[in-house]
């Protein structure tokens, strides 16, 4: 069910079933609320992981291929790690360790691997789950990773889900359609690429990004978002394109986490190490493929241990439409996901796990006056959630673990008068636990005037410096604003 803005204000009362905290609480969590706006402490973890997983059958493990990855990054994390050291007066308590395994059935303990995370030089924390597969015995076709945190003297942080993963027996030989795209890679999606040099495991290495270049790490796989590309504009233009990922495209890798761009590449199929120069069909999960730089002389993206380096390939005589590779030129492409949960308890005593972590999809609007609507979509929502514009709590109701309605708050309760409002005024989407944990997310709320009233004469010179300054020259004539969303990526 959504929600549609009609463009009209209209005015009723709230539903009395909506929620809204006591007068103290409230004064107390926008007090804290106050300090986490001027600095946030957020902690974020993020989970990354392939789309598919093949099956292992009978005493063979298939470990997934690249391995579940965990990032652990915000200054929060430190924060709370101070607290817990002056309190426990040790050491050993405040690092933070995990066990991630399989949801459901899987999540026996044969099947949970312990999570170590080491420290990187941008301050991250990094693990990954290196020994982790499916058995037959699992007759799903979908599972999720489940991620439990925990500090070492024992205190639980949460539990945290990846997204769905599709089990495959084993890659597709056959010609995919696109009438069935469930195993094909769409323009804009998300990739990880690995090489094997004479199908050895222990010689996997994961196309990824170091101090700004391109290296094969045995070690750690980097996300790449694969643009399908116009092959016949200029390399500076380079416009993007949806649809499918086939063969003979021209496309570009750009890493997710750096924006670091490799040059235009021509992807083909890979037969026994030869560069199929004649197929067009679309990419599957998990199949063998070559990157030829667009324009060079049969010159392929090739690693050389832990080097990114370019490697030509020699023509078939007999066969024009094959090259020939050498092993560090035949790489395995397959979909990734990424998840990530962001929350703050440096500002309240959080007794309880900060999960379920809730996370934002959408937002709806609908009405206006002094009732304007919100519905937020998302998932993991719950009874205990209240939804916040900047240090303004809404009257909220729960709805269901996918969505939450609220009142939209007057811009009266930002203390602004609306007469001198030239500007849009944009405050931070936030829900916050009745215990004062704070879980922000990238969505905004925008108030603007009305287009008519902007082009009056009365105009300000320059937009004043100071935010409270400018929230105090809003109005209290909330009906004769509009509302607009933003999502900052």
């Amino acid at each position: 069910e959504h929600l549609t803005h009609p463009g009209r204000p209209r005015s009723r009362s709230p539903p009395r079933c909506w929620a809204r905290s006591n007068l103290y609480q409230t004064n107390m969590l926008r007090d804290s609320v106050r300090r986490y706006l001027q600095l946030p402490a957020d902690q974020t973890v993020l989970i990354l992981h392939a789309k598919v997983a093949q099956k292992s059958y009978g005493n063979e493990k298939r470990f997934f291929c690249p391995p579940p990855c965990v990032y652990l990054s915000g200054p929060g994390w430190k924060l709370k790690q101070e607290q817990i050291k002056a309190r426990d007066l040790g050491e050993a308590g405040f690092r933070v360790c995990g066990y991630m395994g399989l949801d459901s059935m899987g999540s026996s303990l044969m099947e949970t691997q312990k999570l170590s995370f080491e420290e990187q030089p941008d301050a991250k924390g990094f693990s990954c789950a290196k020994a982790l597969y499916i058995s037959d015995a699992d007759k799903r076709k979908h599972f999720r990773l489940v991620l439990k945190l925990f500090f070492t003297n024992g205190q639980e942080i949460g539990t945290f889900h990846s997204k769905l993963i599709k089990v495959i027996s084993k890659p597709s030989q056959k010609k995919q359609s696109l009438k069935n795209t469930d195993l094909c890679i769409s323009s804009g999606s998300k990739v990880s690429l690995f090489n094997r040099l004479r199908s050895q495991t222990v010689s996997t290495r994961y196309l990824s990004v170091e101090g700004g270049a391109f290296i094969a790490s045995a070690r750690q796989w980097a996300a790449f978002t694969l643009h399908l590309a116009d092959e016949h504009c200029a390399r500076s233009e380079f416009p993007l394109r949806e649809g499918y990922i086939r063969y003979g495209s021209v496309v570009q890798l750009v890493c997710t986490a750096t924006g670091i761009t490799l040059p235009p590449l021509i992807i083909r199929k890979v037969t026994k190490q030869y560069a199929m120069l004649d197929v067009d069909e679309p990419i599957s999960q998990l199949h063998k493929c070559a990157f030829q730089f667009q324009g060079s002389d049969r010159m392929y993206l090739c690693l050389s241990t832990e080097k990114v380096i370019q490697f030509q390939a020699s023509p078939c005589p007999k066969e024009a439409n094959r090259e020939l590779l050498n092993d560090g030129s035949c790489w395995t492409i397959i979909g990734t996901e990424t998840v990530e949960y962001t929350f703050s308890e440096s500002l309240a005593c959080i007794q309880q796990p900060v999960s379920p972590v809730p996370l934002i999809t959408a937002l709806q609007l609908t009405g206006g006056g002094d009732v304007a609507m919100l519905e937020v979509q998302g998932e993991y929502f719950h009874t205990h959630l209240k939804v916040w514009f900047g240090d303004v709590e809404a009257e909220t109701m729960y709805r269901s673990p996918k969505s939450l309605m609220c009142v939209v708050p007057d811009v009266s309760a930002f203390g602004s008068d609306w007469r001198w409002l030239r500007y849009p005024i944009t405050v931070p989407l936030l829900l916050i636990r009745d215990d004062g944990l704070i879980y922000s997310n990238s969505f905004t709320f925008t108030y603007t005037p009305e287009q008519s009233f902007i082009s009056g004469q009365q105009v300000l010179l320059s937009v004043p410096q100071d935010s409270d300054k400018l929230l105090d020259s809003i109005h209290q004539e909330f009906t004769r604003t509009n509302f607009h969303l933003f999502m900052q990526s």
